[in-house]
């Protein structure tokens, strides 16, 4: 027990301290970037808030291979202390000794996913609405809800609310819809429901609809019967599917009610899902990184090739990041299915890793 809280420790240490450095060297950077990005908005202070607000997303991308990186220096310190060789002379075998530092990993990996995600979430949303503000951009035209999907479309002369019961896949196709038109001073112009909505370059094509005018004393009175009318809109396809944002935007707490808004509005939700799939497998990720990385260098600094176990484990640890990703990205497009995509990569690291420790370990 005395060993393993050693081990643990030491090891908890390092990834903390390889996680400042990694946190430092992206913030720097970040800094650098936000300077160029908004020289004109405002100085260092604007910058450095605005890097703290971005650099959480990178690192939350990256921990995989923070996770490697300190393993790789826990097995060299020890390594190079002997005390590796005092563990096995001890009775101890090295699988035996690398359940502390995998379950180490495991616990950093839960909390990253329940603590360090809707972090992350929260400040990617935070930058992106300052982000929005500096530049002048619009903001999300898009929510999804219980009630179904609500749009949003704004000109000089007002801004208009349209709310869906479902949707096509990329939204430019509306079913059960209903246009609230408001004028410039906030005030409600005209209430026009239909029974379907197909979004043309420029405008909306309203099929079924009734049109009541919302200024009159009695709008009841004022309703109108249409077979299709021609609405105004600056909306476009690709800015509807911008709108949904990141699936790394949303915490992984409220993912799931997300995802079923989604599918309830009638869009694909497959990207929220495998990300979602993702999340809940990165502490068996991060377990894999642990063992990939005791495979190349939990040896003895007397058996020599240091350097290249040190550097076949990073080029092994970017592998299996790779082939992470490479694996999200076709459960995104529907090539794979969603718990292949998220699941296939760790456990063939694992699998990989063990197969390599066994070959190599004596005991």
């Amino acid at each position: 027990m005395t060993l393993s809280l050693y081990i643990a420790r030491r090891f908890l240490f390092t990834f903390l301290r390889v996680f400042g450095v990694f946190f430092g060297v992206l913030y720097l950077i970040d800094i650098l970037e936000q300077l160029r990005r908004f020289k004109e908005a405002g100085g260092l202070g604007l910058a450095a808030r605005m890097a703290a607000l971005n650099v959480p997303e990178s690192l939350y991308t990256i921990l995989p291979l923070v996770m490697i990186l300190s393993a790789i220096a826990l097995f060299l310190g020890l390594a190079r202390s002997s005390e590796l060789v005092v563990v096995r002379a001890a009775g101890r075998s090295g699988l035996r000794f690398l359940l502390t530092p995998v379950w180490v990993a495991m616990v950093i990996g839960l909390v990253a996913v329940a603590v360090l995600n809707p972090l992350v979430a929260a400040t990617s949303k935070e930058y992106a609405a300052a982000r929005a503000a500096l530049v002048q951009e619009g903001a999300s035209v898009l929510s999804i809800s219980d009630e179904g999907l609500w749009l949003r479309q704004g000109a000089a002369d007002g801004q208009t609310v349209i709310h869906a019961d479902q949707a096509g896949p990329d939204g430019t196709e509306l079913f059960g819809v209903t246009f609230l038109t408001f004028d410039a001073n906030g005030q409600p112009v005209a209430r026009i429901a239909a029974r379907s909505a197909g979004l043309e370059a420029g405008a909306w094509v309203v099929t079924d609809a009734r049109r009541w005018d919302l200024t009159a004393a009695n709008p009841d009175a004022t309703v109108q019967q249409s077979g299709s009318l021609r609405l105004p809109s600056e909306l476009t396809a690709e800015r509807i599917r911008d709108s949904f944002g990141e699936p790394s935007s949303i915490a992984v707490w409220d993912l799931p009610a997300y995802i079923a808004g989604l599918e309830r509005a009638g869009f694909s939700a497959t990207g929220y899902k495998v990300w979602f799939q993702n999340q809940l497998a990165l502490p068996l990720f991060l377990s894999a990184m642990v063992l990939v990385a005791a495979g190349f260098t939990m040896r003895h600094m007397r058996a020599g090739k240091v350097g290249m176990m040190v550097l076949l484990a990073i080029l092994g640890g970017f592998a299996l990041f790779f082939l992470r990703n490479f694996a999200q990205v076709l459960g995104d497009n529907g090539q794979i299915p969603v718990a292949m995509a998220a699941w296939t990569p760790p456990l063939a690291a694992v699998l990989l890793a063990m197969g390599l420790l066994l070959h190599l370990e004596d005991g």
